[in-house]
C-alpha cells in the first residue's frame, strides 16, 4: 500500500513537472507592421502606430519613444517583420531599447532586431524616408490599443 502511494505521488509530480515545462516552452510568433515618425534636434521623439497579427487575429498597436544624442531632422519609417517568443498579444507590450547610428536623405533601408523586458523579439526590415542624421540612444514603447 505504501509503495502504491509513493508511485502515485511520483506520477503526479512528474505529470505536473512535465506539464509546466511544456507550457513554459511553448512560445509562439506572429507578424507585425509598424509606422514610426521621428523628429529631433539633440533630443528626439517618435510616435506611430502598427498592427500585430497573432493566431489569426489582428491587434492595433500604439508606439511612442524618446532618443538622446545627436539627432537632427525628421523621418518616417515603415517596418514589417516577425515577433517571436510571445505567448499572448500583450507580450509585445513594453520598452525596446536601441543604440544606433544612421542617416537617410529621401530614402534609406533599415533593419533592426529589438527585445523587450518580457523576452519578445522583433525582427524588422523597412524603408525610411525623410532627411535625418542620428547617433543616439533611443527607446521605443509599444502598447496594445
Amino acid at each position: 500500500m505504501r509503495f502504491r502511494s509513493v508511485l502515485q505521488a511520483a506520477v503526479i509530480a512528474l505529470t505536473a513537472l512535465f506539464g509546466a515545462g511544456m507550457t513554459a516552452a511553448h512560445a509562439d510568433s506572429g507578424t507585425i507592421s509598424i509606422r514610426i515618425f521621428k523628429a529631433g534636434f539633440v533630443i528626439g521623439g517618435s510616435a506611430g502606430s502598427g498592427v500585430l497579427h497573432f493566431r489569426g487575429r489582428t491587434y492595433p498597436l500604439s508606439i511612442g519613444g524618446l532618443s538622446y544624442g545627436f539627432t537632427f531632422g525628421a523621418s518616417e519609417t515603415r517596418f514589417r517583420g516577425r515577433v517571436t517568443n510571445i505567448r499572448r498579444p500583450s507580450d509585445v507590450e513594453g520598452v525596446y531599447a536601441q543604440a544606433g547610428a544612421g542617416a537617410a536623405a529621401v530614402r534609406g533601408a533599415q533593419a533592426v532586431v529589438l527585445t523587450n523586458q518580457r523576452g519578445a523579439v522583433l525582427t524588422l526590415t523597412g524603408e525610411q524616408t525623410g532627411v535625418i542624421v542620428s547617433l543616439d540612444l533611443s527607446g521605443l514603447a509599444l502598447s496594445l490599443k
